[in-house]
């Protein structure tokens, strides 16, 4: 764990103009900075830069930040990669906790592994331009249409064939033996060191911040009983589960395109970048495991797989998909035509061609395995009455609220190519569900009867919330408490103030979020700290930074320039702090009058006798009341 301490100085020493400048062509604009967004395509900018409030918005796309969650989404590095990129930028030394000796020396191994990585990366480099390497791997690569500006991207290099030259070179550099065997680089035969790679072309394999973890060896021509492709073994750094080839080079093209094209081999990855299809990454010809799924959702949730027509790669297409399905992504897949792979199919077709191809033959993914599954049982009832349970089976991994509509459209869609009643499939699918939740829970699960809709569906109200003034107050209360809490306002802070009030008045914040915001706010001024923006823009819970984030008034800011034309004071936020104060607190209070007068006119419809004079009596004091606050807003904006 990084130190607070270091959190701290990385905070402090952070210049969002600089950080976003880095990425992003910025011009200045009044007091903020002014660009095209890189999270969404845009011809004219949205994207704003704040250099007095740390943050960035875009008014298109709607994404914002502080300079940690810049890097965050734009590198799709972790939090703590983020904070050692900007440490190293800012050349603050990184102090961790201390830790136990397995986790420390697990540590150290790891950094070496790095940096023996990266020595190896230079050497087989170094080796491909050499002579023999020349005549032997570069003259193979171009053969299959790489460019020199490709090769060096990839950082693709040559292993000799002499089994030694690496390993001795190694050793000659200081590497230790331990760290050599335990890289895969090289192997131990008859108590000597040497080369694992021999006349091989080598792939660096990276991870999401650039950093090399390991290494993919071709064979060059063929060789008998050599495999074609050797892989690092699995070590400290080096967990193929957790492996995307090509996510380091593909990560902004799948956020910008809102979707990863899932390829085999590393050529494959290679010839479409060249050809100008970035949005690609390769699984090694393995079946997605859940590590690499969730790698494929930090950039998107459309997945769509490529693969030759061929039936291993129809088959290889299909296995481990319900795991990509119960991680909530869209599954596509395409079959290239002719049995050729995307490395041949994009450099015969072009790019055009090819982005043509996969735009209008994609298939989703459980139809077109419905669609397999029929073509393989023909007429044989076993065999058909198996495919209606796999399919129920994969349907019933559509589990979240969320995928309901999706999961009732295939229902409907499966039942009529199955020609069988979607009520039977439904109860086929629940017996899924209610089975994966028994041994989950290892207990026993009550039917509750099939897939209903809910009363209430969540998103749409979600969708709509920005509507609802209730929340604006609530941000409004907010705001104020974060930007002026530590001012004087008649003889106490603004943050006692609002205390007070929301405790006298009983008031209470609609949504969670906002209540949290609230009492971390409180919670840290009782606690003698001095709560501010930072504490938020940089708050570890993402949902309370970006909805702070979001509520900070970013345009009204006044240029500097003003000075020069405006002779008489521009009155701002911070001249106007009390007035803000006094009037989001009223609002406040009347809505929460307002809220009453409504359950007041309820009960007032229900009541009889003497307690109809009573809920009319109290309805004539809310009204009252309605029209005091009302009248007193007035004076407020005004004054």
């Amino acid at each position: 764990m990084i130190t607070q301490d270091t959190i701290q100085q990385i905070q402090n020493r952070i210049d969002v103009v600089d950080i976003v400048g880095n990425f992003v062509k910025l011009k200045k604009r009044g007091a903020n900075y002014l660009g095209l967004c890189p999270f969404h395509n845009e011809k004219s900018p949205s994207f704003t830069v704040s250099a007095a409030k740390g943050i960035y918005k875009c008014f298109g796309c709607g994404k914002s930040g502080n300079g940690i969650s810049f890097v965050m989404e734009h590198e799709k590095y972790t939090y703590v990669e983020t904070l050692k990129w900007l440490a190293a930028r800012y050349n603050i030394d990184v102090v961790e906790t201390e830790v136990s000796p397995e986790v420390k020396i697990q540590q150290q191994t790891a950094q070496s592994l790095f940096i023996l990585n990266e020595f190896a990366v230079t050497f087989f480099k170094e080796q491909l331009f050499e002579d023999h390497g020349q005549a032997v791997a570069l003259s193979y690569l171009e053969e299959r249409g790489f460019t020199k500006e490709t090769i060096e991207k990839f950082q693709i290099g040559y292993a000799p064939a002499d089994g030694h030259t690496f390993s001795e070179t190694a050793l000659k550099a200081q590497y230790s033996k331990s760290v050599l065997l335990k890289s895969g680089l090289v192997t131990e035969r008859n108590e000597k060191i040497v080369d694992n790679y021999r006349n091989r072309i080598v792939f660096p394999i990276h991870n999401q911040s650039g950093k090399v973890l390991g290494f993919g060896a071709r064979v060059i021509g063929s060789v008998d009983k050599a495999p074609k492709y050797i892989n690092t073994p699995e070590n400290d750094i080096y967990v193929k589960s957790r492996i995307l080839y090509g996510s380091y080079f593909a990560r902004h093209s799948i956020d910008k395109l809102d979707e990863c094209l899932l390829v085999e081999g590393y050529t494959d990855v290679i010839s479409l970048h060249q050809a100008g299809i970035e949005n690609v990454v390769a699984s090694g010809g393995t079946s997605l495991t859940p590590d690499q799924l969730r790698l494929i959702k930090k950039f998107t949730n459309n997945l769509t797989i490529l693969y030759d027509g061929d039936s291993a790669g129809v088959k290889a297409a299909l296995r481990g998909m319900d795991l990509a399905m119960e991680e909530g992504l869209e599954v596509k897949l395409v079959l290239l035509p002719n049995n050729e792979d995307p490395d041949s199919y994009v450099r015969n077709a072009g790019k055009d061609e090819f982005r043509k191809f996969v735009d209008e033959n994609k298939k989703d993914f459980i139809l077109f395995q419905l669609e397999t599954e029929l073509k393989d049982a023909g007429a044989d009832q076993q065999k058909k009455s198996q495919v209606v349970n796999k399919i129920a089976e994969t349907i019933a991994r559509l589990a979240r609220p969320e995928d309901f509509i999706r999961r009732q459209n295939y229902i409907t869609q499966v039942s009529q190519i199955l020609r069988i009643e979607e009520d039977g499939l439904i109860s086929l699918i629940n017996k899924f569900v209610r089975d994966k939740i028994s041994k989950n829970t290892q207990g026993s699960f009550q039917e509750k009867g099939n897939f209903e809709i809910p009363a209430e569906v969540d998103a749409p109200g979600e969708t709509l919330d920005f509507l609802n003034k209730d929340e604006l107050q609530e941000e409004a209360v907010l705001r104020t408490l974060i930007d002026f809490g530590l001012k004087e306002y008649n003889g106490e802070t603004v943050a006692d103030h609002i205390f007070s009030e929301l405790e006298e008045n009983d008031l209470s914040f609609e949504k969670e979020i906002h209540t949290k915001i609230y009492n971390q706010y409180k919670s840290w001024y009782h606690a003698g700290s001095l709560p501010d923006r930072n504490s938020f823009t940089y708050h570890e819970d993402a949902k309370i930074r970006d909805l702070v984030i979001k509520i900070l008034d970013i345009q009204t800011e006044i240029s500097p320039k003003w000075s020069e034309f405006q002779t008489e004071k521009i009155l701002n936020r911070e001249d106007l702090y009390q007035t803000e104060l006094e009037t989001s607190l009223l609002y406040f209070k009347l809505r929460k009058v307002k809220r009453m007068l409504s359950e007041s006119l309820i009960a007032i419809e229900n009541a009889q006798g003497e307690d109809l004079e009573v809920q009319l009596n109290f309805y004539k004091l809310l009204k009252e009341n309605e029209i005091l606050l009302t009248k007193t807003l007035g004076t407020v904006i005004l004054k």
